[in-house]
């Protein structure tokens, strides 16, 4: 996919106040680290993450979604009114119906006229909503729209945390559940429209997209709330291999598209899920881990709002200079790989 008029005109993001450190969480798992005599520190020493931030209990994620959203367009020179499409499209949904979206539009006070919907495919969606958006911006059926993300994992990681205390588990029939205290919680908001509409230079300027699906392997990452609680279980080092594998072959098509090298992108940002993932990629694609951007160590995997927000945080630290080019490389279970290749402006 190559796209030739559409930039995104502002990105934004809303944290929570409240740290949880994986020490924290090793504290509230102490009745299954002493009859199981694990070692403290080895959630940390796993994943790389310090720590993520936790929402409030009772958050809801359209409360997540429009706060970013606010921001979002706090910092844009296009009014609410000017929207064509909302989407929300985050892992974290209010409800069954109506769709997420329907509350954020109402939150953020956006027009009649104003397309709303959701767009979940596990933590890639974000990337999915990007691509779509610009597909409807370059063929004229709008010409803005806005992107929120709000993901709230607090219910799964309170779940989690019980279930493993109270629960007779052993070092193995752990494993399913390990994934899912590396969970975080943020929100991310981005207004993507036609270059012709943005009223200045735009911070940045989308060109290739490629992607790739291998739902062969579907059921290694499966959550659900059927039960009342929010419940994941993950079979973390299969879904590793063929995570990575699916990512090689997206690479390779993505370099086809877009005429580059391993070493064409001056940054590269990938899904956060945290330092083991991160190196696999890395060595299996053959590119310069010197050249990441990554926020997991302190947000963790904050599942369809990580890849956006790290590259939100790039282009506020100046990690992302003017004229660069980004690789952005998102994978989420099911599985699928959305890499986008983008240069930054002003």
């Amino acid at each position: 996919m190559r796209f030739n008029h559409t930039v995104i005109e502002s990105l934004s993001y809303a944290l929570p106040e409240e740290r949880w450190t994986s020490a924290d969480i090793e504290t509230k798992l102490a009745p299954l680290y002493s009859r199981l005599k694990l070692p403290e520190g080895r959630l940390e020493l796993m994943t790389g993450i310090r720590e993520r931030r936790i929402w409030q209990p009772n958050t809801r994620p359209s409360t997540a979604s429009a706060a970013a959203g606010k921001n979002a367009l706090a910092a844009s020179s296009i009014r609410p009114e000017q929207i064509d499409l909302l989407i929300h499209c985050a892992v974290s949904r209010d409800r069954l119906e109506p769709a997420t979206a329907a509350y954020v539009h109402r939150e953020l006070g956006l027009a009649e006229h104003t397309q709303i919907l959701d767009v979940s495919n596990a933590c890639l969606g974000f990337l999915n909503a990007l691509v779509l958006s610009a597909g409807m911006i370059e063929s004229g059926l709008i010409r803005c729209a806005l992107l929120t993300a709000g993901e709230n994992g607090r219910p799964l990681i309170e779940n989690t945390l019980a279930q493993l205390n109270s629960a007779e588990l052993n070092r193995q029939t752990i494993k399913p559940f390990f994934a899912n205290l590396t969970v975080g919680c943020a929100a991310v908001s981005a207004v993507v429209c036609h270059r012709d509409f943005c009223p200045h230079e735009p911070i940045i300027s989308l060109e290739n997209a490629v992607l790739r699906a291998d739902t062969t392997a579907n059921e290694l990452c499966e959550g659900d709330a059927t039960t009342g609680t929010l419940a994941m279980q993950t079979d973390s080092e299969e879904l590793l291999k063929v995570g990575v594998q699916l990512a090689r072959k997206t690479w390779d098509a993505f370099l086809k598209e877009t005429a580059w090298t391993t070493e064409t992108p001056d940054t590269i940002i990938c899904h956060q899920v945290g330092k083991q993932h991160q190196r696999a990629l890395y060595d299996a694609l053959g590119l310069d881990l010197n050249k990441d951007y990554s926020t997991f160590p302190y947000l963790g995997n904050c599942g369809a709002v990580s890849l956006p927000i790290t590259l939100a945080m790039a282009l506020e630290t100046k990690a992302i200079l003017p004229g660069n080019k980004v690789a952005l490389l998102g994978i989420g279970s099911g599985l699928s790989s959305l890499m986008l290749a983008i240069r930054a402006g002003k």
